[in-house]
């Protein structure tokens, strides 16, 4: 292998002889570093050597941008390294490792709640129910711009998105959570709570593990910055009746309308009752079937007012629209077919029922009432049974509380003609105080229906 004297004329006149891939010009007085040109005119400066009887090669650079000088320094650098035994590619290998650590470490020291929350949601969407997944999102939306009050009104978390993880010390979330309680304690509190368990979360993640002080979200932090939640009584009496049913019966929705009478006579969970198909109504053995956040799914009776208001949702949504609306839908690619929600809005999403809560507070202002919530009206209709003598244990599975007792848990299985004689009863009584007229032949033929005690 012959060896010139590398100078900046004969590396740059240097070429790969025709019909040969490449060709090499070797350097006398630095062992080992070569000038490789290629077929196509690409030169770079290179390393050979050989260690444990292996060829080493490697590329230094191109001479563009080397100097003779530098190439040489470099050279000789790399022979020291097989003199000391050590594979120059190894050390190179080892060498891009450690930058690219030291650059996913700083990265990862960069991650925000934002980015890591985001991958939060997106790895447990799966496990939640729909309700706990629009929490998460919720609770972290940055808001609209409110001209009126001329600020931006954002949700409790994303006053943190922009915070790195590791900068959320128990000061800062001390310092967020008093702020934030002072305002919106039950918001605060939630918000508390989901943020503990997506720390614990990346506790279990390579990505983010030791990032986040699980220390900031002990539950003392929560117990000296958050006011203690004041129990909740907000519910209807009995002389409330005649007005609430009249305001609510008056409501134009009636798809509204039979909600929240709905809620009131069952005393079910809002979203049980929201979440009702038409699969879960059986008009013939008048009962429905409501999937339990307790026992995953409770079969309870439909008494015959509630019946005959879900048989007129039933004839609207099994009603087709007129010829214009159809003609229309089918210039938009679309085809009309009957909703399977029982409470269901055309405008919502996701075909059911949204937000009944601003109906729900129209109407108790005409009616002259006090604020109830939606949970209220379950809240009325377990207060309201004791006016029937409605014993406990049947007012609590037909609501779907979860046994308290012993011989509740093991030893009360009650049919549903038990419940529903008392569940007639309550509806049968609520509707006399509320001077509602409804006879039970107003319930379809067919119904099976047994007469209030």
């Amino acid at each position: 292998m012959a060896k010139v004297n590398f100078t900046a004329r004969r590396v740059q006149e240097h070429s790969c002889p025709e019909g040969k891939a490449q060709s090499f010009l070797w350097d006398s007085a630095s062992p080992g570093l070569g000038l490789r040109t290629t077929a196509n005119g690409a030169k770079a400066y290179i390393f050979q050597g050989k260690i444990h009887g292996q060829t080493v090669r490697l590329t230094i650079g191109d001479p563009r941008s080397w100097s003779i000088e530098k190439a040489q320094e470099k050279a000789r650098s790399l022979q020291t390294l097989i003199d000391d035994g050590k594979d120059p590619r190894e050390a190179k290998a080892e060498a891009q490792a450690a930058h690219e650590a030291k650059q996913a470490a700083a990265r990862r020291k960069d991650v925000t709640l934002g980015d890591a929350w985001t991958a939060y949601i997106a790895a447990r969407r799966g496990r939640w129910s729909e309700r706990h997944c629009l929490d998460h999102i919720r609770l972290a939306d940055r808001g609209d711009r409110d001209w009126k009050r001329g600020k931006t009104i954002a949700a409790p978390v994303a006053a943190l998105l922009d915070d790195r993880l590791s900068d959320l010390t128990r000061e800062r979330i001390a310092a967020w959570l008093e702020k934030e309680a002072e305002s919106r304690p039950t918001s605060a509190a939630l918000s508390f709570r989901l943020l503990r368990a997506f720390a614990r979360w990346c506790e279990d993640q390579a990505d983010y593990k030791g990032l986040v002080s699980l220390d900031a979200f002990s539950s003392r932090i929560s117990r000296e910055h958050v006011p203690k939640a004041k129990s909740k009584d907000d519910c209807l009496q009995r002389e409330q009746l005649p007005a609430w049913f009249a305001a609510v019966r008056a409501i134009s929705n009636p798809v509204i309308s039979a909600y929240l009478q709905g809620l009131l006579i069952t005393g079910a969970r809002r979203e049980e009752l929201g979440g009702l198909r038409w699969d879960d109504v059986d008009f013939r053995w008048g009962s429905l079937t409501i999937r339990d956040k307790v026992e995953g799914e409770r079969t309870i009776p439909l008494p015959p007012y509630l019946a005959s208001l879900l048989l007129d949702l039933k004839r609207r949504n099994d009603t087709p629209p007129n010829v214009n609306k159809l003609k229309e839908m089918e210039a938009r690619g679309e085809k009309w077919k009957p909703s399977p929600w029982v409470f269901s809005s055309p405008a919502s999403s996701n075909g059911r029922l949204a937000e009944p809560r601003n109906a729900h507070s129209k109407a108790l202002t005409v009616a002259g009432l006090p604020h109830v919530s939606l949970h209220g009206l379950r809240r009325s209709f377990g207060t309201l049974c004791e006016w029937v003598e409605m014993p406990s244990g049947i007012s609590a599975q037909i609501m779907g509380h979860k046994p308290s007792a012993l011989a509740e848990k093991h030893y009360r299985r009650r049919p549903l003609d038990l419940l529903r004689a008392w569940h007639i009863k309550i509806e049968a009584w609520q509707l006399e105080q509320a001077g509602v007229k409804f006879k039970h032949d107003q319930a379809r033929p067919g119904l099976k229906v047994i007469a209030a005690a």
